[in-house]
């Protein structure tokens, strides 16, 4: 299946400090590439993978679940370890959610978490019912552009599938959440102050559960959700690259 212009992944080589970018659920390579570009612009090695099912069809998406995106990012994360001296990962959405469960499994290979509107949970009650819902239905509306800033488009699906929305709700954050306190590298996080798809509720139990010591908060005053393609977007970057810097050579020192 041809992929929608501008989801390409992406892939750039640069100097020893590596840069995962991951993008989020529904979305495509489309939301991170102004920040990867950015890291490459800085020196960092990059690696913005396109997870399985995203930027063709919903259809495509329908038929992957948790699993394919972790594997994916796995793989990704592996390269980076090969050619870089640190890595740092960085997510939006269910994308933190993913850098998350890496830095759960792979401690020794994670220098650093950058997440932008991370997710671990929902409020939705409708939550509840999916395991009914999706054996009669195969979508529901989406949750793409929920972005300030006139004229972004971040080329995202606008339909949920649901066997794969329920795969990332019970398979996915529970193992995150469950394995939460195995998270201890150094944590940047980043979340908006409006956001119409991931509650603020998300970002303080990651909070208060991960067992980083060295932890930054920063509150997004003027972005939704795809705060990378926002107005708070050069917040964003800018302090990921310092952050970025500083972890690794931390890590190299120590």
């Amino acid at each position: 299946m041809p992929l929608k212009p501008g989801t390409e992944p992406y892939s750039h080589d640069g100097g020893p400090v590596g840069a995962l970018v991951i993008h989020g659920f529904t979305g495509s390579p489309a939301s991170m590439r102004p920040w990867a570009e950015h890291l490459a612009a800085a020196g960092f090695t990059v690696e913005l993978p396109r997870l399985p099912g995203h930027g063709t069809t919903w259809e495509d998406m329908a038929v992957t679940r948790w699993e394919d995106w972790y594997a994916e990012v796995d793989r990704a994360l592996t390269s980076l370890v090969e050619r870089c001296d640190a890595v740092v990962v960085m997510g939006l959405s269910m994308g933190g959610s993913l850098s998350l469960r890496l830095a759960e499994s792979r401690p020794d290979d994670v220098a650093g978490l950058v997440l932008v509107n991370p997710a671990v949970h929902t409020e939705n009650k409708l939550n509840g019912l999916m395991p009914i819902l999706r054996l009669g239905l195969k979508k529901w509306p989406g949750i793409s552009n929920d972005i300030k800033k006139p004229g972004m488009d971040e080329v995202a699906y606008d339909v949920m599938p649901l066997n794969p929305l329920h795969s990332m709700q019970q398979d996915g954050w529970a193992a995150i959440r469950r394995d939460i306190a195995k998270v201890t590298a150094p944590l940047l996080l980043l979340h908006s102050r409006t956001d119409h798809v991931v509650e603020p509720s998300n970002a303080a139990w990651i909070l208060s559960h991960v067992s980083s010591t060295d932890v930054t908060e920063v509150w997004l005053e003027e972005s939704y959700h795809v705060a990378t393609l926002d107005n708070d977007a050069p917040t964003i970057f800018a302090s990921s690259v310092e952050f970025a810097r500083r972890v690794a050579a931390a890590g190299a020192s120590g």
